[in-house]
């Protein structure tokens, strides 16, 4: 096997030039991962209507939301490898199609167990969409400047896009009814699959046809949904619950016994040398500990705006607002400008300093706090600092990859928010439950109002898991400015397979020249 020298994708291509339409793509791109990102907050706003119509329990309405997460979680490295066995614009459009399907399924449920089962399709298609997105860019936009933009949009949506699902959901919700949380990803879905058929021209030579690796698919599967589940039920069966234990003894097995037979086989559906890349492996780490820490502030603020303060859902949402604004602006005006002119780890590591300082705002909610004097603040510096890192994490998950293994990295990327949104949901909010418990145990004798000490005891539980949030962005925030050591485009800086030639004429364009490998 020869390896030649490092080779920007539009030249893999042939042409010599940059695809055209790549700009069109982004569009279709981008409206296709909002419609993912919107998903995952979208229905939390609509369950308790659609909980009610439907007659779901109260001990399966969870499954609304675990049915999706463990698809999607379990499957996301298959549909990865998938899309560089397929090729990522076949993939991307069969997950377009198929997410809606299960939409309009999901939409038309007449009974829990078609609402639980079109979740788990949508997680199904999902796990084939989100990757082949991430992946289509690292492919289609190979110079640093234009990277930077393609990526910055792309990762103001990753970021703010759950916040506008609550807006949106609210306004389904409470002008429409709730099946419309569902009918409206048809919509996004038709659009974006049409104009990626006519508009994406993924450069050729960039497949990995290798034999698909079964074993790998079973064990990463089986072991990422045992580890979703186990996250999942203990935020509502406790850590101490026996099946929660048998699920994380189970998916550290697996998971062991996966990267046994992926470091063995000839054509691994995960090649280790995706994870060890210092860069690549700082990016993952960091992204997935930043999701732990937002997913959390997510569930605590929706409760603390709607029942402490008597928010509707719509205000709720709105409320939301200042977060996706400073996003925004963090991922497309502050990275992407910067991202050509300083090292990475200078833009993740304060990015989620400064996030901390907003949570750490956040951490002084009490009964009578100000939305404008704290949650505001708050919000903004959350916003700022998240969609700062954001963007250069989004663009490094794939530095100095393989175009063969374009999708798995960028599936690794889904994958670490994914786990990192199950972990969030369960550690913070069980830090919360027990922070709850203890307050009510300490001023209970005292208490005049049984009402009042009860939402008084919810939000020093929220206040209490909010600086544990803290903790886990500063620890993010050290993780890529020790871990990722990649300079800025164009510097030749050390950091990683695939960095730039020192030296090379064509400067800004180098640092993200992907090698090609010639079999």
């Amino acid at each position: 096997m020869a390896k030649t020298a490092d080779t920007p994708l539009s030249r893999i291509a042939g042409t010599g030039l940059p695809d055209p339409s790549r700009w069109k793509a982004l569009a279709f791109i981008a409206l296709a991962q909002l419609m993912v990102v919107l998903d995952a907050t979208i229905v939390n706003i609509a369950l308790p209507s659609a909980q009610t119509d439907l007659g779901i329990s109260e001990g399966n309405k969870q499954w609304v939301i675990t049915a999706y997460a463990l698809a999607f979680g379990g499957l996301l490295l298959f549909g990865g490898r998938i899309a560089d066995l397929w090729g990522r614009k076949r993939t991307f459009v069969v997950g377009l199609i198929g997410f809606a399907l299960a939409s309009a399924l999901g939409g038309a449920a007449q009974n829990e167990a078609m609402m639980f089962g079109s979740r788990a399709l949508q997680g199904v298609f999902g796990a084939l969409l989100a990757p082949a997105a991430l992946s289509l860019l690292a492919v289609m936009f190979t110079d640093a400047k234009e990277r930077a933009k393609a990526f910055g949009i792309y990762g103001a949506i990753a970021g703010g896009g759950g916040a506008v699902g609550l807006i949106l959901g609210g306004f389904l919700t409470e002008y429409l009814n709730w099946r419309w949380t569902f009918f409206v990803n048809i919509p996004f879905a038709v659009v974006a699959a049409v104009g990626a058929y006519f508009v994406i021209r993924e450069p050729s030579g960039t497949r990995n046809r290798a034999p698909l690796d079964i074993p790998g698919v079973v064990l990463s599967t089986l072991g990422l949904v045992a580890l979703v589940y186990g996250f999942t039920r203990a935020e509502s069966a406790g850590w101490s619950d026996g099946l929660t234990i048998t699920m994380f003894i189970a998916a550290a097995g697996l998971l062991l016994a996966f990267v046994v037979v992926e470091s063995r086989v000839k054509s691994p559906l995960l090649p280790l040398r995706v994870l060890t890349e210092r860069n690549r492996g700082g990016v993952y780490l960091s992204l997935g500990l930043a999701i732990i820490a937002m997913f959390g502030l997510f569930l605590f603020l929706t409760y603390y705006l709607q029942i402490v303060k008597g928010y509707s859902p719509v205000r709720t949402g709105f409320a939301f607002l200042p977060m996706i604004a400073g996003m925004i602006t963090g991922s497309t005006q502050i990275g992407t400008r910067l991202m050509t002119r300083v090292p990475p780890r200078l833009l993740m590591g304060p990015g989620f300093l400064v996030a901390a300082i907003g949570m750490l705002l956040l951490t002084q909610l009490d009964l009578n706090t100000s939305y404008a004097a704290v949650i505001l603040p708050g919000m903004l510096l959350l916003g700022l600092g998240m969609g700062s890192a954001f963007m250069p994490a989004m663009s490094l998950a794939t530095h100095g990859i393989e175009p063969r293994d374009a999708g798995v990295a960028s599936a690794m990327v889904n994958t670490s928010q994914q786990v990192g949104g199950a972990i969030g949901t369960a550690l913070l909010n069980t830090i919360a439950a027990g922070a709850t418990t203890a307050y009510i145990a300490d001023n209970a004798a005292g208490a005049t109002d049984p009402k009042l000490l009860e939402l008084q005891a919810m939000v020093s539980g929220f206040a209490s898991a909010i600086w544990w949030a803290v903790g886990i962005l500063v620890l993010a925030s050290a993780i890529a400015v020790v871990l990722i050591n990649t300079g800025r485009p164009g510097t030749g800086a050390a950091g990683g397979t695939g960095g730039a030639s020192g030296g090379n004429a064509e400067g800004a364009e180098d640092e993200f020249r992907i090698p090609v490998v010639a079999h």
